[in-house]
């Protein structure tokens, strides 16, 4: 069984993690500050922890460079909405983060994502009719392969990856460009564009209004 820490300090929204994990058939467990969260993590494994940044006695950014060690896959819970503060928390070497307040679905759907990325037998990805195979860049489609470019095929397995989440223009950028990709967003909107056209997702790669691009089942 997969065991999550849930690092909150809030104590509803720690408990309303706790019942989504649950009904998922996760096991969980919650702590309040980082002090107690440290204790924890240094006399436990866990295969996963949702880590609030604005914590009392080790903030979530501390914390986080103090449990590195363990190798633990983190996704931030954060309030922020900052750039900043996501970018950062990647560059730190965090899986991934979601901003409060969140979906339940949401939540799920992400944890889902990182812990499929620590799965070191994936070798390909699935979505309805497209099958995607990681080690030889190939993308077929009802079993013929689509000639994608090289951004082209790791926009499409980054939206099969996160299907059902809303992923920002400047989330796919940071990705898959860089952190200090410069480009305008019209740039992800051409590929957008593309893969829509190849891959037949008129219908599935819906526009999320002023924010991005969600890949629906």
């Amino acid at each position: 069984m997969i065991n999550i820490l849930i690092i909150e300090d809030d104590a509803a929204i720690s408990n309303l993690i706790k019942l989504n994990l649950n009904m998922a058939g996760y096991i969980s467990e919650a702590v309040y500050n980082g002090e107690a969260a440290l204790d924890l993590i240094e006399g436990r494994n866990f295969d996963l922890i949702l880590l609030d940044i604005m914590l009392p006695k080790i903030d979530g950014f501390s914390l986080f460079q103090k449990i590195k060690y363990k190798g633990i896959p983190v996704i931030f819970l954060t309030a922020k909405t900052s750039v900043t503060d996501k970018v950062s928390g990647l560059r730190m070497g965090a899986d991934d983060y979601i901003t409060k307040p969140f979906d339940g679905m949401e939540l799920l759907a992400r944890i889902d994502n990182v812990l499929r990325h620590y799965d070191k037998n994936e070798k390909s990805l699935k979505f309805e009719d497209i099958e995607v195979q990681l080690e030889e860049m190939r993308l077929k489609k009802n079993g013929q392969i689509i000639d994608l470019t090289v951004k082209e095929f790791e926009l499409a397995a980054y939206l099969i990856k996160n299907k059902n989440i809303v992923l920002t223009r400047e989330r796919i950028a940071e990705e898959l460009w860089g952190y200090d990709y410069l480009g305008d967003c019209r740039t992800i909107d051409n590929y957008i564009q593309k893969i829509r056209k190849k891959l037949d997702w008129k219908d599935k790669v819906k526009t999320i209004f002023k924010m991005g691009y969600r890949l629906e089942e």
